[in-house]
């Protein structure tokens, strides 16, 4: 019988000897010096303790400092005698660190020296910002024009950091890519085998490129290190925020990173001050809602209440409204969580549940400041929402955010948080719902004839909006615009959004029904005379007026939803 004899397996075993040689040499050179012993295999390595020591000294010296607790370096060497280990040594000591010297293999030093790729790029960093040139900013912007751009560059740029180039220019491509497509939020979410990179366009998430394993960790790591987070907590979320300059604009970057099976996720929201530069003439309310709005938001005191979930733009909307009523006889106060864009001439506080500084302590200690204009950023709870209230019935205008469906929903809300109906009628001055639809790309939509179906649909809410309209000219309904794809919008059809709105005014009818605790429903029907749209009206005029598809429409609200 012949014995087979396993190459690799025979090498590997070799291996595992040469290594366990070499602790054990280890070991006894720490005996012969009367210094502690330590193998890295078996320890965390901290990323802040290898800033202490440059790589190109570590790796001349044959060290590595790998643990770092206020002022105590902990460092390992493989030979206390070696010179350039005693400098490196004092060296700390003179800048009032104690250090801790431990004796280990090369393979232990290796170990840590594979982790300064994480912080290769973190002498680019500087108070929490990332200063990109305008020169620099000008160069991406020439190259991420779109989707493809961007992925090609992200391509190149990970060839090149493989080949030995450092991190930084993919992380700038990543922000400054998103910046350029004016994306709201960047993702980039370990897989099983790939590292995925997308941006959310318009609302809607798309895929950028697929990041290497290679990169992913010291990317990671620059993001986590600008943003304030600690480099060495992988078991738990964090949050931070940075800034980015292009052009001479800071644009804030708030990161949010969590665990996941794979690695740690991230998110970076991009706070782009033009995208929230709306006016609330630019708003894109129709013009009878807009009358409206516009003397209710003049008024001197009373709550007005925006509804809607995440990203519909409620941010945009308040901030708008603010933008209006703001003058030097008025004092606004606001209270955030966070601050999400900082206005000229506002008050803004932000808060912190930590430090016990919540959006009732907040509303609060507003009131103390003399207001005449307070922005609540949501009420969350009856006595945030008792103390809104109030603050509407003692003279203030009260702007604030509420979680319900639509604009009927507000006063059942209001009444579930423990206020009292006779009380809200009097508070209250309108509800608004909003939701942001997709804007069809000018460049590429194609007119087209509804199918049947939609066309029955189609006409059945026409004649609902000509009930309440009678004056309002809409285009005919046998035709409408559908989304197809090009360059200009990333091939998705759509580029840029806009609102769609529907409102409740506080009124006698809407009055009487709120003393008897209505329901939504009964709420739609005592204020249908107020001849206001409702967001499905508002989005079929906008189908019918070519700016946005019925398709994108069903995407944000019900379109099977009861109709009233």
């Amino acid at each position: 019988m012949m014995l087979q004899f396993n190459e690799e397996k025979q090498n590997k075993r070799i291996e595992e000897l040469h290594a366990h040689e070499e602790e054990e040499l280890a070991q006894i050179l720490a005996q012969k010096y009367g210094l502690p012993y330590i193998d890295l295999s078996k320890l965390s390595i901290s990323t802040d303790a290898l800033r202490m020591v440059p790589e190109d000294e570590s790796r001349a010296a044959q060290l590595a400092a790998f643990k770092l607790i206020g002022k105590e370096v902990h460092v390992i060497a493989t030979s206390p005698t070696n010179e350039k280990v005693i400098a490196i040594l004092e060296d700390l000591r003179a800048k009032n660190y104690g250090a801790i010297l431990y004796i280990g293999s090369k393979a232990s030093l290796e170990r840590a020296w594979e982790r300064y790729s994480e912080v290769a790029d973190s002498s680019r960093t500087t108070a929490g910002v990332i200063d990109i040139s305008d020169e620099e900013i000008s160069r991406f912007f020439d190259q991420l024009g779109s989707v493809a751009s961007i992925k090609n560059t992200i391509e190149g740029e990970q060839s090149q950091f493989s080949a030995g180039k450092g991190v930084s220019n993919i992380v700038e491509v990543i922000l400054a890519g998103a910046v350029a497509i004016e994306s709201s939020d960047i993702h980039i979410e370990p897989q099983d085998g790939q590292i995925r990179l997308r941006y959310r366009l318009d609302g809607v998430l798309q895929d950028i490129a697929f990041l290497t394993s290679n990169t992913y960790r010291p990317i990671l790591s620059r993001i986590k290190l600008v943003s304030g987070m600690k480099l060495n907590v992988k078991e738990s979320a964090q949050d931070g925020r940075f800034s980015i300059k292009i052009k001479g604009v800071e644009i804030e970057i708030r990161t949010s990173v969590i665990p996941g099976a794979y690695g740690e996720s991230v998110v970076m929201r991009v706070l782009n001050p033009k995208t929230i530069a709306l006016t609330f003439e630019n708003l894109g309310v129709e013009p009878h809602l807009f009358s409206i709005l516009s003397r209710e938001i003049e008024k001197p005191n009373g709550m007005i209440l925006l509804t809607g979930p995440t990203g519909s733009g409620k941010t945009t909307t308040l901030y708008a409204f603010l933008r209006r009523v703001s003058n030097t006889g008025n004092k606004i106060i606001t209270i955030e969580d966070p601050i999400e864009y900082h206005l000229q001439g506002i008050n803004q506080t932000q808060v912190d549940d930590k430090k016990g500084y919540s959006f009732l302590e907040g509303l609060r200690a507003a009131l103390r400041q003399d207001p005449d204009i307070i922005m609540v950023g949501e009420i969350r709870d009856k006595e945030t929402a008792k103390i809104a209230v109030n603050a509407a019935l003692t003279g203030h205008l009260v702007f604030s955010t509420l979680h319900t469906n639509n604009a009927a929903g507000t006063i059942p809300r209001l009444i579930d948080l423990d206020i009292n109906p006779k009380v809200i009628s009097s508070a209250l001055n309108v509800a608004i719902a909003q939701r942001l639809v997709r804007k069809l790309c000018v460049k590429c939509k194609k007119e087209a004839a509804p199918p049947p179906e939609e066309r029955a649909f189609i006409d059945k809410i026409v004649e609902r909006i000509k009930n309440k309209k009678p004056d309002l000219a809409l285009p005919p309904a046998d035709r409408y615009y559908v989304e197809v794809g090009c360059d200009a919008c990333n091939g998705t059809g759509f580029r840029g959004r806009e609102g769609i709105y529907e409102a409740i005014l506080s009124d006698p009818q809407v009055t009487e029904v709120t003393l008897a605790n209505p329901s939504e429903r009964e709420i739609k029907i005592a204020a249908l005379p107020q001849c206001i749209l409702n967001m499905r009206e508002d989005g079929i005029v906008k189908v019918l007026e070519g700016s946005t598809s019925l398709s994108e429409l069903g995407r944000v609200i019900d379109l099977n939803e009861e109709i009233i």
